[in-house]
């Protein structure tokens, strides 16, 4: 029943059923391509995975070359020179 104020009142009316889904027909659907993930990785996160394959730090090695540098007996013509063809060959 509904009531629209003092003046409008309606009567009873008849009770409907509620509103059923009805099942939809399954609609053909094309085939999609199948989609490929793809992942990225930067180079930023190369260089951390370079810097977690290094291997861990010597420090007895470390130590000895500190000496060595102290009492000045690291830096000799030889060694240097071995440096000087590294970085040559880096260089190109």
């Amino acid at each position: 029943m509904q009531i629209y104020g003092p003046s409008h009142l309606h009567g009873p009316r008849a009770v409907s059923p509620l509103h059923t889904a009805r099942p939809s027909q399954a609609a053909a659907r094309p085939e999609s391509a199948r989609i490929n993930d793809e992942v990225d990785i930067s180079d930023a996160a190369r260089l951390v995975e370079q810097l977690h394959e290094l291997p861990d730090i010597r420090q007895s090695r470390v130590d000895g070359v500190r000496r060595q540098i102290a009492a000045g007996t690291y830096e000799t013509r030889e060694k240097l020179d071995v440096a000087v063809e590294r970085l040559l060959d880096e260089i190109g």
